[in-house]
């Protein structure tokens, strides 16, 4: 283990390290990764032997958080020394980019290191560090959608680690696939653009202009980015989270670079132009380059076992309904889906597109989830269930609850599925376990 820094930023003490681990842990001669970490506690705790929590990321690929005050971490820092682990391949951790895919002879040998970087190595990098750097000390978890399904993975794999588990907006169904999953969520994806439109109907014709004018030709930029309609249709990727409305709202606002950027159901699309701005924003917001991992694994993390290949699973559900194609008016938009057009016109994903496509047809993973071992789980865990979640059907999460151990669920539609963001739902969260005495061991720990 590597101390880094040691450095205070918004009212947390906050200390760096790195540590090495196996790239396969089945296979630990084939080299070693840096996985980083950092440990903040408020200033005023600093130096206490507070109990550990461990935050698991959403993604995937997902880096953990970078503090900048307030929200959850600022409650969870009253009673813990709060663990924020950057994921295998994320952040400071050995970051994956697009040049990655050039280490490798074939897309075979790609696929196979992809399979390296998802749920049974991360959480296998997690015990590590729990037990060479924390004196293999119980820890509660924090898993935020994504680290929802860590934190299943964890109490599959290592209950004995664990003193307690807190999950928002992240349950897998358990068993499950990544076609069951889209079945339950595009329709979602339809609903959630009706209302956005709802909301903003003069939307309506800005929208449609825009992927008229994509449809007659896609623009393609020097660095690579191709923007099309289909890419278009993915700037819903927010409309699950706040204020994913609003700003897609105000990114059409200024869309067009003619007069006032007016448009109206008889303009002729093909007599206006997209601004730079809009354009290169629409690219941002749909990129990949700052995480290339979330969509490259997206469809894997439903993966367990023997199981089902993926085989674009999103992308099929999507073709089965009329709305969502590009050439329907008005142009629905998508939420989480990773689309086969995506790793042709991302130049952050196109490296990787002939490995997934590979993976998109496996069906042999490492085991992940462990029904019977959830079912007699005895890990106090507390979920938040969303219950209009755009990404994480919330009937297939208390599905999976309801056949989980010592499981509790919070089911609200106040929030939307980044509602970890407001220091409300980790605080009510930890309210219902302690109020239940199921933090007993958590805080003693």
């Amino acid at each position: 283990m590597t101390h880094l820094a040691h450095y205070y930023v918004s009212g947390l003490a906050a200390d760096d390290y790195s540590v090495k681990v196996p790239l396969d842990w089945n296979s630990p001669d084939k080299g070693d990764i840096s996985i980083f970490y950092r440990v903040v506690t408020s200033a005023q705790n600093e130096g206490r032997d507070l109990p550990l929590l461990v935050y698991l990321q959403g993604g995937p690929g997902g880096a953990g958080p970078r503090p900048s005050g307030g929200g959850w971490l600022e409650q969870a820092c009253k009673h813990f020394r709060v663990v924020l682990p950057d994921q295998r391949g994320t952040g400071r951790s050995e970051r994956i980019d697009s040049n990655y895919a050039a280490r490798f002879d074939s897309p075979a040998d790609l696929a196979a290191n992809l399979k390296l970087f998802l749920a049974d190595s991360i959480i296998r990098d997690f015990e590590y560090i729990r037990k060479t750097q924390f004196s293999s000390r119980k820890w509660t978890t924090l898993g935020q959608s994504y680290g929802g399904f860590l934190t299943l993975a964890y109490l599959s794999l290592f209950p004995e680690a664990l003193a307690a588990s807190f999950v928002t907006g992240g349950i897998m169904h358990v068993p499950g696939n990544a076609a069951e999953v889209y079945s339950h969520t595009v329709p979602r994806m339809i609903k959630k653009s009706e209302e956005f439109y709802g909301r903003y109907p003069v939307d309506i014709a800005r929208a449609a202009a825009v992927a008229d004018i994509l449809e007659e030709k896609n623009i393609e930029r020097g660095d690579g980015n191709i923007l099309s309609v289909r890419r278009f249709q993915m700037a819903g990727n927010r409309f699950g989270m706040k204020p994913g409305f609003e700003q897609l709202h105000w990114l059409l606002d200024e869309a067009f670079a003619l007069g006032d950027g007016s448009v109206f159901e008889k303009t002729d699309p093909l007599k206006l132009s997209l601004s730079d701005g809009f354009v290169d924003n629409i690219i941002s917001r749909t990129g990949s380059a700052s995480n290339p991992l979330y969509w490259t694994l997206q469809e894997f993390i439903y993966c367990n076992e023997e199981c089902e290949p993926a085989n674009w699973a999103a992308a099929r559900e999507i073709s089965k309904y009329d709305k969502l194609s590009e050439k329907a008016r008005p142009i629905m938009f998508f939420g989480e889906a990773a689309l086969p057009e995506m790793f042709e016109q991302d130049p952050a994903l196109r490296p990787f597109h002939a490995a997934v496509d590979i993976l998109m047809q496996e069906s042999r993973w490492g085991k992940i989830y462990d029904a019977a071992s959830l079912a007699s789980n005895e890990v106090p865990l507390q979920a938040a269930v969303y219950f209009d979640d755009l990404y994480v059907d919330s009937a297939l999460q208390l599905d999976t609850l309801s056949r989980t151990g010592n499981s509790y669920a919070w089911v609200t539609n106040e929030y939307e599925h980044d509602g970890v963001h407001n220091g409300r739902v980790f605080e009510h969260l930890y309210e219902e376990m302690l109020n239940r005495g199921d933090l007993r061991e958590a805080l003693s720990s």
